[in-house]
């Protein structure tokens, strides 16, 4: 596997690891809501929120500067990837605006909380699917007819894609309860650590699956990881995984508190360097690569100035606000 290290390549760095952030840090807020049934209503949920209120908001920064990221650097994946996946694309939008709405007024309107629980917990279900359901749509493939869409409005509703859906909803599930095991205490911490536990089964064999329906889905996919020389570049991703995923399962069943979530990211980070390996360097499998998307040179040397000013700010305010909020949530809802 080549990397020419030029300058599409340094934004196609930025985009992956904008997303990368994304999804482990919105990941596990959308993780919470997911879970959010298991716990009783009344102080049990109200401290698993809280565990999140300091930072659910700023999380999704990373959404913002990945998609607007993908427009600016790569404006021809952008108007391909939309249309492609325009229904999962807005159901993302409206689950999104479903649990932040909920998560304000849960608060402020305790008479209809139940009910505020529900779309808490329902819009991060749906926003979570449409996340996975949209990885999915790109990896079996997208349509492209003179650099533009030219597929149908359902081509992205697969089996494939219900089964990527699926693995994301564990996903953040499993990034959610870990996260909980590390905020919580006392009965809420044991319910969390039980959670992670079904949970890190549910994305270790869900990851597996879509690991080996990607061997057939696509013969290009199946050489990188099955010939050589790609195969040595490739295999150290799954024994990766394997051994990462071995701790966890083995740090939920012992009394550790932040060691379970320090090992789910992990299982992400290289959950997103298969994909990497998978498609690189595709922007849109099978049609695109991503100098074929590639803003003009000037742009991204534009753009990047941009980006090396604003991303260490976004780091730094972010690692500070979690530096501040470090301990865990008291019986009293409270930092």
């Amino acid at each position: 596997m080549n990397v020419n290290v030029d300058l599409t390549t340094v934004w196609a760095f930025i985009i992956a690891f904008a997303v990368f952030a994304y999804v482990v840090m919105d990941g596990f807020d959308l993780g919470i809501g997911i879970l959010f049934p298991a716990f009783k209503a009344g102080p049990d949920r109200d401290r698993a929120m809280n565990s999140i209120a300091p930072v659910w908001d700023g999380n999704e920064t990373w959404l913002v500067l990945g998609g607007g990221g993908l427009f600016a650097a790569f404006p021809l994946a952008y108007a391909v990837i939309l249309p492609a996946t325009y229904p999962l694309i807005i159901a993302m939008l409206l689950g999104l605006v479903f649990r932040g709405v909920a998560f304000e007024y849960r608060w402020r309107d305790p008479g209809h909380r139940r009910w505020w629980d529900a779309a808490f917990t329902g819009g991060s279900i749906i926003a979570a699917m449409a996340q996975g359901m949209t990885l999915g749509a790109l990896l079996q493939g997208v349509t492209v007819v003179d650099r533009a869409y030219a597929g149908s409005w359902f081509d992205w509703l697969t089996p494939y894609t219900l089964l990527t859906g699926l693995g994301t909803v564990a996903g953040y599930a499993l990034l959610g309860s870990t996260w909980l095991v590390w905020k919580l205490d006392g009965a809420g911490q044991a319910l969390a650590r039980s959670l992670g536990k079904g949970a890190a089964w549910a994305t270790i064999l869900l990851m597996g699956s879509v690991s080996l329906y990607n061997l057939l889905l696509n013969p290009e996919y199946a050489d990188r990881w099955l010939t050589a020389p790609e195969l040595y570049f490739a295999a150290p991703v799954p024994i990766a995984t394997g051994i990462v995923a071995l701790l966890l399962l083995r740090a939920l069943s012992t009394e550790r508190h932040s060691k379970p979530f320090w090992l789910a990211l992990g299982m992400f980070f290289f959950g997103m360097a298969g994909l990497g390996v998978t498609i690189w360097p595709n922007v849109v499998p099978p049609a695109l690569t991503i100098w074929d998307a590639a803003a003009p040179e000037r742009s991204q040397i534009f753009m990047l100035v941009g980006v090396a000013i604003t991303m260490p700010l976004i780091i730094g305010y972010t690692a500070w606000t979690y530096w501040v909020f470090r301990g865990k949530v008291g019986h009293e809802g409270y930092h």
